[in-house]
């Protein structure tokens, strides 16, 4: 099957997953107690859903605050014009930024919408001073994080 196809998951695949996602160092034989599978069986539908695109990577959170990068913010980018040589050039630049820990092209008033972790304001105006000088951006409007209530959650996938 094809990654970008979806198929139906039963139970045991959703349970696998949420588990995983929570914690992606859980061992295999505990991992298959807990969705109530032999071991083998429980690799199996690990690796088909790795296999099928179902889950893309493993990894830990880190604290940002030890590593020197305790402020975060969120920056609002338009662009001057909207042609996908445009957008490809933004893009290709945008990934070599090392503070840009997200980049997400959006529909609405805005073109992009970029999450930035930086160790204080004069790391945050250096990184600025070089977004704004990136290809055809022709506005930009932050947003520092005060506090952040909670990060990312996973995926839902349970009511």
């Amino acid at each position: 099957m094809p990654k970008n196809e979806s198929r139906v998951l039963d139970r045991i695949d959703l349970t696998i997953l949420d588990t995983l996602q929570t914690d992606g160092r859980i061992s295999n034989v505990e991992l298959a107690k807990k969705v109530n599978l032999s071991a083998s069986p429980c690799l199996d539908r690990v690796k088909r859903l790795e296999k099928e695109g179902y889950i893309n990577r493993y990894g830990a959170y880190l604290n940002a605050s030890k590593l020197k990068y305790a402020m975060s913010a969120f920056i609002q980018v338009t662009l001057d014009r909207t042609t996908s040589d445009v957008f490809n050039q933004f893009k290709d630049e945008v990934v070599g930024i090392k503070e840009v820990a997200e980049c997400h092209m959006v529909a609405g008033g805005f073109d992009y919408l970029l999450k930035l972790r930086f160790e204080d304001m004069d790391a945050y105006r250096e990184v600025l001073g070089v977004i704004v000088e990136l290809p055809a951006v022709a506005q930009t409007h932050t947003y520092v994080v005060m506090e952040q209530v909670f990060s990312d959650r996973g995926v839902p996938l349970f009511d």
